[in-house]
């Protein structure tokens, strides 16, 4: 913002008309170019997936009609992992023009102290820059106030993705969502060592990741699908009937008894045993439920489960309890 013409007088970026300070979208955009072409480059080690490489041929039309986009040499147009994500910039007299399929939102920041910071600057030579005097020791200092926005503020950036272009013109990036792994390194790389806003030279726009808010917002985004997942499946079942809601109801008491009878299957029945205890706790939650299937299904498998007991010592009265169940449930009484 310095240079802005503000009341101020040493310029500042808000926003009109909220007057609120803020990073413009498009600065945001060109500093996440900047670091992913540095990535890109190699000069600053791991590369990180992003590449200088023109892998995408340019392509216009639909269906049929679709066919490769020429230069004015007659060469296929290609495009690059940056010209894909953040737009082609053509040379000069070039039409080959390409829009970028990232959108970056204007950030607002959450400013420490809901107030902004006075900062000095000092110039001691201004008889030099401004008046072209030969620089000396004996000028006057001239501090200079400016605003800035304090340490440990808090900014969220929103990038939107246009997939429907993405695949269009680059598909390998759209697929698995490789292009937010891609876009989380340039993140990081400018956090570190490009900034934001001005006078990043001296180290102002520096940032770093919010631990706390990063869990918080993983939070967020699991809360969020298991609502949409919630959703989708109150969906589903406002289209099932009645008694089919019941039985998916049911079900899990009834595959539960089921684990139960196979794990006791697997030694020598005991009158008295803690199978025994979930076997009546089954009958008499299974007697309360009033559709067919769900009643049919628990008296065949508790049938299954009382083979393990005819024959064997045991309660008379308790069996006879136990057939008259199954009958109940399988509807022969």
């Amino acid at each position: 913002g310095l240079g802005n013409e503000h009341p101020l007088e040493n310029g500042f970026a808000f926003l009109n008309p909220y007057g609120l300070p803020y990073l413009p979208g498009s600065g945001v955009k060109g500093v996440l170019r900047q670091a992913a072409r540095e990535l890109a480059s190699g000069d600053w080690g791991d590369l990180h997936g992003w590449s200088k490489g023109k892998p995408y041929p340019l392509m216009q039309g639909e269906g049929e009609k679709r066919r490769l986009v020429l230069d004015k040499n007659k060469q296929p147009v290609m495009l690059s992992m940056l010209d894909a994500l953040f737009g082609r910039e053509s040379a000069k007299g070039d039409t080959e023009h390409l829009r970028g399929a990232l959108v970056f939102w204007d950030v607002i920041p959450q400013i420490k102290g809901d107030s902004l910071t006075v900062e000095i600057m000092t110039p001691h030579q201004s008889h030099y820059y401004q008046n072209g005097a030969t620089p000396h020791e004996s000028g006057q200092p001239n501090p200079i106030s400016f605003l800035t926005v304090p340490p440990k503020s808090g900014f969220v950036f929103h990038v939107q993705c246009d997939l429907a272009h993405l695949d269009r013109i680059a598909p390998a990036l759209a697929a698995n969502g490789l292009w937010k792994t891609l876009l989380e390194a340039a993140f990081t790389h400018a956090f570190k060592w490009l900034g934001f806003g001005a006078k990043t030279a001296v180290g102002y726009g520096a940032m770093g990741e919010d631990p706390e808010a990063l869990v918080e917002h993983e939070k967020n985004v699991e809360a969020a699908r298991q609502a949409a997942v919630h959703r989708a499946e109150e969906a589903r079942r406002a289209t099932l009937s009645p008694d089919d809601v019941a039985f998916e109801d049911h079900s899990q008491h009834i595959e539960t008894f089921r684990e139960q009878f196979d794990a006791a299957s697997q030694s020598a029945y005991q009158p008295g045993s803690l199978f025994d205890n979930q076997r009546n706790e089954f009958v008499k939650i299974a007697l309360d439920w009033q559709d067919v299937r769900s009643r049919l299904a628990a008296g065949e498998l508790l049938e299954k489960s009382l083979t393990k007991v005819w024959g064997l010592p045991g309660n008379k009265d308790s069996k006879q309890r136990m057939k008259n169940a199954v009958e109940q449930l399988k509807g022969q009484t």
